[in-house]
């Protein structure tokens, strides 16, 4: 049986916050284009389906720099509804002419309908060559009061699941000896922690053994470190989701990556995917002999 394709055509006036609206729809696992011919709509469904590619979430930003083909949207879309297993929506971004003539100028683009004129005519056209599609569309915005965050947050709630999918944490173990992750959003030293690495038949064997997680998380200060941190990491990571970010790098370093940083990092990504998205990768684990 086929699976059923959502489809998200994003349109609106220019200036309203199309781009941005694309970027959140692609934090929301959407596959996204920008700028796809109408004409071109019904095609691009054929060869999702007849390629047997598992995209169920699209989004297509639509607007008049495709101006030559706008005239066809309705068509492509009329010829969507006929088919059963694509659910097509329309989203329509608007803002007060005033506001759109600001962004203009602090941007110092030109409008698309007005190269050579002032922004307010292209405006003025723009909305009056919208003003269909605009009357069809189910979901729509109004950004002249929203700032990016704000805007975003309106999407998520609007086609976001009832999950926290859109927002996850990555917990990586790295060693100190091999360099700093440059993605981290926070890193923490576990450098002060009783080492397995001085225990001989654990020095081959990594975090992930049995053995050696036990050995790491025996100690006290390790229990200490872990409730502080996660009472931290509790506290931080709704502040932001909040200000709106899609992925969250933590990194947990230990001098080879091998063994404190690698259990740690199992433990948090643990104790986080009872509340998020989470997962543990290991940057070093399988790095070369650690000498110390």
């Amino acid at each position: 049986m086929a699976q059923s394709i959502q489809i998200v055509i994003i349109t609106g006036m220019s200036g309203a916050g199309k781009t941005v609206a694309m970027q959140c729809f692609e934090d929301l696992g959407f596959f996204c284009i920008d700028n796809l011919p109408p004409t071109l709509l019904p095609k691009f469904i054929e060869m999702v389906e007849e390629t047997g590619d598992k995209l169920s979430k699209i989004a297509l930003v639509m607007d008049l720099r495709g101006r030559d083909f706008f005239d066809s949207l309705f068509g492509s879309i009329d010829h969507l509804d006929l088919n059963a297993h694509v659910k097509p929506k329309i989203l329509f971004l608007d803002a007060k002419d005033n506001v759109l003539v600001r962004r203009y100028k602090e941007t110092r683009r030109s409008h698309p309908l007005a190269p050579r004129g002032l922004p307010l005519e292209g405006i003025q056209s723009e909305r009056r060559m919208l003003e269909e599609i605009k009357g069809r569309a189910q979901y729509y915005i109004d950004s002249t009061e929203l700032k990016p965050i704000e805007l975003k947050e309106k999407i998520v709630a609007m086609f976001g699941e009832e999950t926290d999918a859109h927002f996850n944490v990555n917990v990586v173990s790295f060693g100190f000896k091999y360099g700093i992750p440059i993605d981290a959003d926070l890193m923490f030293d576990v450098r002060f922690l009783p080492n397995p690495h001085y225990v001989e038949h654990m020095r081959e064997r990594t975090g992930l053994d049995s053995d050696v997680a036990s050995y790491v998380f025996k100690w006290s200060e390790t229990k200490q470190f872990l409730n502080k941190l996660m009472d931290f990491l509790t506290f931080m990571l709704p502040q932001y989701k909040r200000e709106g970010k899609s992925q969250l790098v933590i990194a947990i370093g230990c001098t080879g990556g091998k063994h404190r940083s690698v259990a740690l990092s199992e433990e948090i990504a643990k104790r986080l995917s009872e509340s998020y998205t989470a997962k543990a990768t290991h940057r070093d684990i399988h790095k070369g002999k650690i000498v110390e």
